[in-house]
């Protein structure tokens, strides 16, 4: 007996998406797998439709990791209460903006896509603005000021987490710490002073203390 014929394929557009699906889905793929497994070609799978179409909604997996970002602040940002003194405000909103990120478990890979966009982290970004403008600087130094603060803020969460990773996935002494074990105090007598501590030290969660002494001289003399 001869076979059915196999049912045909249906033509045409590819089922119509959103940019709130792509977004889900990255995020899911993300989570659960890595950034290093999200492409456009698996996306587009994931989804039901073609590399071409997400292109329709997002420029490319830079801007997708941008958006990623944003969702996430827009998910898990919380407005604190702010101090009136304007220094002190800044330094809470951008604490705020730390804990937030800092918890994201992918955060490493996406914060050196670009800044925080998202409508909801964007008020974030104007305490931290208008606290430097209220300091003394103009509005053009006070946007160097809050790009300085974004550097720092997000470079402490890069270093201080691929840091932890690489502590939990190997427990052999570190090339750092096999350096540090042959300093020589003649040549280097302060490094040397301190050697047997500088894990521990470097370790520790001194970010406020940075954002305090970055602010501080953010404002000197305002």
């Amino acid at each position: 007996m001869s076979q059915p014929p196999a049912p045909r394929r249906p033509r045409g557009r590819p089922p119509r998406i959103s940019r709130e699906e792509i977004i889900g889905t990255a995020r899911r793929i993300v989570t659960e797998e890595g950034v290093g497994r999200l492409t456009m070609r698996r996306l587009a799978t994931e989804v039901g439709s073609t590399p071409m179409a997400l292109y329709h909604h997002v420029r490319d997996k830079e801007e997708l990791l941008v958006l990623l970002l944003d969702d996430y602040a827009t998910r898990t940002l919380r407005r604190p209460e702010l101090p009136g003194e304007p220094r002190e405000r800044v330094v809470a909103a951008a604490t705020a903006i730390h804990e937030a990120l800092a918890a994201c478990p992918w955060i490493v890979e996406v914060l050196t896509a670009d800044d925080l966009m998202s409508t909801s982290a964007l008020w974030f970004v104007e305490q931290i603005v208008d606290g430097l403008v209220a300091c003394g600087l103009s509005p053009d130094r006070a946007v160097h000021g809050y790009r300085a603060i974004w550097y720092y803020t997000a470079g402490e969460i890069v270093v201080r987490t691929t840091a932890a990773r690489r502590r939990a996935d190997d427990d052999r002494a570190t090339y750092r710490e096999q350096v540090f074990a042959g300093l020589d105090p003649a040549e280097l007598p302060r490094l040397a002073q301190v050697a047997d501590r500088w894990a521990p030290l470097t370790a520790e969660d001194t970010y406020q203390d940075g954002l305090r002494a970055l602010v501080d001289g953010l404002t000197a003399g305002r």
